[in-house]
């Protein structure tokens, strides 16, 4: 078994291992446990997007409302805001920014808007995976949830189209109402993990994500030696890679469509593990996207050789793409995973690592 190989990436650093409940988050101080995840995917009867009612969107409001001048003049933009490198602001997607400076944690914010930022955070995800995602920010930042994140807001909140963005190392995160057409979570999002280190080890200890890659290696098992020659590809996409082909674009990998009955089944079981973190408004919309390209009979599942830690054929690397879906599960050196869904694949993505 070789080594892995040694990587260098700027848009990572050093990571501290610890935990943060809301109480502590306000306190800046403190850990908190981290529980079990038990909400799996669920076939909604009716789609039910998230809406400017919705927690996280109340939250979003209550916090626009609160802001003075000054403080819109440095998070809050109008919603078609061009930034002079980024382009489109509220669409860029990156696996490790600061959308503005001030951090969420920073007394520019008072104790009360810190509250309702971390309200509409911990609204975005089940109650379980909040805590997970604390733990991810702190893990990966090396300071308590919020200290190096940062929000911006887009659009008047209760007036038309808006939309808040959280950001810092290994987060591009949405809450927007459903204001955004067409795309779910308001648009591309990125997250990851980093638990034992930038170069993580072989079967990823720790790693609040892998669990997603074990039940993706699970359909590779199953899999026919045919089958594993056709889902088996040689090299990574690049990171940012996660704009659609469209209906008639090339895939990667194996179309599941061509599945068997059972390896199907076990796929269902990859696409749950995927959506279990989010609130059920998101997940009802990745479901609905789906549902309009076709389902999972429309994408195709690739595993990828390079990036392969240990060479264990244990693959790190891997990606469910569709007309207007791509899921990019990126094990190497660590966990960053890469998403953009629609139900149009003509949604432009606007993705850069700067």
């Amino acid at each position: 078994m070789k080594k892995p190989q040694e990587t260098t990436c700027p848009d990572c650093g050093a990571t501290q291992s610890s935990d943060l409940d809301r109480r502590q988050f306000i306190k800046s101080a403190g850990s908190a446990a981290v529980v079990g995840s038990s909400v799996l995917w669920a076939v909604p009867q009716a789609t039910a997007a998230p809406t400017a009612n919705s927690a996280s969107e109340t939250a979003v409001k209550a916090l626009y409302e609160s802001l003075s001048g000054e403080q819109k003049k440095v998070v809050a933009f109008d919603w078609d805001y061009e930034h002079p490198k980024r382009g489109l602001l509220r669409t860029h997607v990156s696996n490790n920014w600061h959308i503005t400076k001030p951090g969420i944690a920073s007394d520019f914010f008072t104790k009360q808007q810190q509250t309702l930022i971390h309200d509409a955070f911990k609204s975005l995800f089940t109650p379980e995976w909040y805590k997970k995602f604390l733990k991810q920010g702190q893990d990966d930042s090396g300071k308590p949830w919020g200290e190096r994140h940062n929000i911006a807001i887009f659009g008047k909140p209760g007036d038309g189209k808006f939309e808040m963005v959280f950001t810092g190392r290994h987060m591009t995160i949405r809450a927007d109402g459903n204001t955004e057409s067409h795309v779910a979570f308001g648009g591309p999002r990125v997250h990851g993990h980093a638990a034992s280190g930038f170069n993580e080890k072989v079967g990823h200890p720790g790693n609040l994500f892998w669990h997603q890659a074990v039940e993706a290696n699970k359909v590779y098992e199953m899999l026919s030696g045919k089958q594993r020659k056709q889902a088996l590809v040689k090299k990574l996409p690049t990171e940012q890679d996660v704009s659609f082909h469209g209906p008639d674009g090339p895939l990667p990998g194996i179309p599941i469509g061509e599945l068997a009955g059972d390896q199907k089944e076990q796929v269902e079981q990859v696409l749950k593990s995927l959506a279990e973190p989010y609130r059920k408004e998101d997940r009802d919309e990745i479901h609905h996207s789906l549902k309009q390209q076709g389902g999972l009979d429309k994408c195709s599942l690739a595993f990828f050789q390079e990036g392969d830690l240990g060479e264990d054929q244990q693959w790190d690397c891997w990606r469910i793409e569709g007309p207007a879906f791509v899921w990019y599960f990126r094990g190497f050196p660590h966990v960053h995973i890469w998403i953009n869904i629609a139900d149009d694949p003509a949604v432009e993505l606007n993705s850069q690592q700067l």
